[in-house]
């Protein structure tokens, strides 16, 4: 069966974006140390960087490594929507997961009004073939928590800053859920990336 798995930056406190959805607060280092950091994400995860800045990134010909699917909510899709932008992420699938945005505004995209969790257990029921790619789970946070039975795997880039408020990385009831450790890797930058699994 096809994994989910939540790929997103967090700050030390838990939260994926500021109160208004800001996320240019992530602190970076300086230029040679982000380069590493690019470079790193770019070779580990090419599948996450947006349609549009593959070419400028050099990964216009680069295969997708771990995802042929994404899944977000509105609060996720809407800064691509709002630069006029439909389909940020052409090389997957793309579902948007809302009960407001009405019709499609892109025939690559997907808009599912309801019912997030059978959409993801659909997905991960698809036929595939060996080696079959997962499904990024893109966020939000209120999406984030409705999923979260059906989560197997975290990404976390965890970012040296307390946001203070914000949109939390899991919006829901209380629900402990264990996950183990399976990679980390750490930056000079301070950004540390770690794959969770679940338990």
């Amino acid at each position: 069966m096809r994994k989910l798995v939540y790929y997103v930056g967090v700050t030390l406190d838990g939260r994926i974006a500021g109160p208004g959805g800001e996320f240019d607060f992530f602190p970076t280092g300086d230029e040679k140390q982000d380069a590493a950091y690019t470079a790193w994400m770019f070779a580990q995860y090419p599948d996450v960087v947006p349609a549009h800045l593959r070419a400028p990134a050099g990964l216009t010909d680069t295969p997708n490594r771990h995802f042929d699917t994404v899944v977000m909510g509105l609060g996720t899709y809407r800064p691509a929507l709002d630069e006029g932008i439909t389909s940020p992420y052409a090389h997957l699938r793309q579902y948007v997961v809302s009960s407001t945005l009405g019709p499609a505004p892109d025939p690559a995209v997907t808009v599912v009004p309801d019912d997030p969790l059978g959409l993801v257990q659909r997905l991960k029921r698809e036929e595939q073939g060996e080696g079959s790619l997962g499904i990024w789970l893109c966020g939000g946070g209120r999406l984030a928590g409705a999923l979260l039975p059906e989560i197997d795997e975290l990404v976390f880039k965890s970012y040296p800053v307390v946001a203070g408020a914000g949109i939390p990385a899991f919006d829901g009831g209380f629900d402990p859920t264990a996950f183990d450790v399976a990679q980390r890797t750490t930056f000079d930058n301070g950004v540390c990336v770690t794959r969770f699994v679940r338990r």
